[in-house]
């Protein structure tokens, strides 16, 4: 049966008698505006989302891809084009400056719904071990499952995570989700005004979303998905708040290419960070010799960075893995000349040069670029009718290189609760059928928001006795195989488990 059907039957005036009740229950905070009465029969969907991001393909694509679900009828807004997305395509020696570290439990959920196939394998970068260190005593802790009570089975190197484009990763949802068909998309597409529907002779809409496009055409969705990004306009009209703070940091990111071809060969790659007192690098390995850069740093160092020729902006990238805090902050003081710098202060710097990525010796051009960072966690991720993923939800600071996957586990949570729903005969928008979506999710990312924003201010502190004992304990979970372990396990997507 059209799993759209399965619904059809609440759009009759028993139900709709059933929705004037829920209104008076729900009081004045959704009750807005309403769609202006035309007489024209409304253009239901059972789901539309807003937002084409990897959060939001990733829902419709599950929705799809699942036989419980495949029947609903389902829209896309997005206000890209996304006919360039759909003929994305780059030169080998060439990749794009957003790049996210995907966990094996996100590589799987997508490998589930049949995306993950449609993803340019060539161009996505295992990892197997990440090493990661204290700018002002150097104590470090080596993340690889070698080093671990756990066995990776003789079966080679676990992986860590896999480095892709975003673009890679959204190109190849599109492609499944078009492959699946009976999507609705409308791209190029810009949201005017998200209201509340009507009541008509036949039907009440009016705990409807109503979704505004430029235009003139209008979509009322049974449940409306807010993946549209951190100042999402479907959380707005929820009345859904979001709290949170600036970090009063940039993350500056880049393309590098890298002397020799990568760190440990093509068979095991190494991520690196270093934390340094105005926030984390990190150097994450792309295909062949090339990397993708996150520098977290205040605005002037990035505003720095970006002005400065490729010569003078490569030669404070190495430096960052290299020089002592003071000898790096001394180079940003300077608007040339950082190059005949760090050789100079190189000769007089003792490292380990096996515990430092390879030397960078060229950026793509026109890849360096900054974005501030903040970190926002909405109030509820549900409304009645509304459901929110991604961004829309929470926002978080990239040194755990958490943010898409969190994305991930929201789409595969939320998909997996509608599909419940339309296996027992439930209304896919009423806040009890959201529930379990709610409770699985919010606790789980507000765990994780907490543990990245606390590691942000723990490496903040330059002095005191919070630097010593920080350094102690990053040496002491090293030193433990277990605990160490169970961090890995956390960060691959594992689920933790109390009992």
């Amino acid at each position: 049966m059209d799993g759209s059907l399965l619904y059809g039957r609440h759009l009759r005036r028993p139900i709709a008698r059933l929705c004037r009740s829920c209104s008076n229950r729900l009081g004045p905070r959704l009750v807005r505006s309403y769609a202006s009465a035309s007489g024209a029969e409304p253009d239901i969907y059972d789901v539309v989302c807003v937002g084409g991001g990897p959060a939001g393909l990733s829902l419709l694509t599950a929705l799809r891809a699942n036989p419980s679900t495949a029947g609903l009828r389902v829209a896309l807004v997005e206000a890209q084009d996304l006919r360039k997305l759909r003929a994305w395509k780059l030169p080998p020696d060439r990749y794009s400056n957003r790049c996210s570290s995907l966990t094996p439990a996100s590589a799987r959920f997508l490998d589930q719904i049949g995306a993950w196939s449609h993803v340019q394998r060539d161009r996505v970068q295992p990892y197997h071990e990440m090493q990661v260190w204290d700018g002002l005593t150097d104590a470090h802790i080596e993340f690889d499952w070698a080093s671990t009570s756990s066995s990776s089975g003789g079966a080679g190197p676990r992986t860590i995570a896999y480095m892709t484009e975003n673009l890679n990763l959204t190109s190849g949802l599109l492609k499944r989700l078009d492959e699946l068909g009976n999507t609705t998309i409308f791209d190029g597409a810009r949201v005017e005004n998200i209201t509340l529907g009507e009541e008509t002779e036949e039907l009440d809409l009016r705990e409807w979303p109503v979704v505004h496009l430029a235009g003139g055409k209008q979509l009322t969705a049974r449940l409306l998905v807010g993946a549209d990004g951190a100042n999402s306009p479907v959380r707005a009209f929820a009345g859904i708040d979001s709290k949170g703070w600036d970090y009063e940091r940039h993350g500056v990111v880049a393309t590098l290419e890298l002397e020799g071809n990568g760190w440990g060969g093509d068979d095991t790659k190494i991520a690196y960070q270093r934390f340094l007192p105005t926030g984390p690098v990190a150097m994450l390995p792309l295909p062949g010799n090339y990397a993708t850069l996150v520098w977290s740093t205040t605005p002037s160092r990035a505003a720095l960075l970006k002005s400065l020729p490729a010569k003078e902006f490569i030669a404070l990238v190495n430096a960052a893995f290299r020089l002592s805090t003071v000898d790096l902050a001394y180079m940003h003081t300077q608007s040339s000349g950082q190059a005949d710098e760090l050789a100079w202060r190189l000769q007089h710097t003792r490292f380990d040069a096996h515990s430092v990525p390879q030397t960078v010796t060229g950026v793509q051009e026109g890849t360096v670029a900054s974005f501030p960072l903040r970190m926002r966690h909405a109030d509820t991720y549900i409304g009645q009718r509304v459901a929110l993923v991604g961004d829309a939800a929470h926002t978080v600071h990239p040194l755990a290189g958490q943010g898409l996957n969190q994305g991930q586990g929201d789409a595969e949570s939320l998909a997996r609760t509608l599909a419940y729903a339309a296996d027992h005969g439930q209304d896919i928008g009423v806040k009890m059928t959201l529930e379990p979506y709610a409770a699985e999710r919010y606790a789980a990312n507000h765990v994780l928001l907490g543990v990245v924003d606390k590691l942000h201010k723990l490496y903040a502190v330059q002095s005191g006795p919070l630097v010593p004992l920080r350094s102690w304990g990053l040496s002491a979970v090293n030193a433990m195989g277990p605990l160490k372990g169970f961090f890995m396990r956390q960060a691959a997507g594992e689920r933790m488990k109390l009992f």
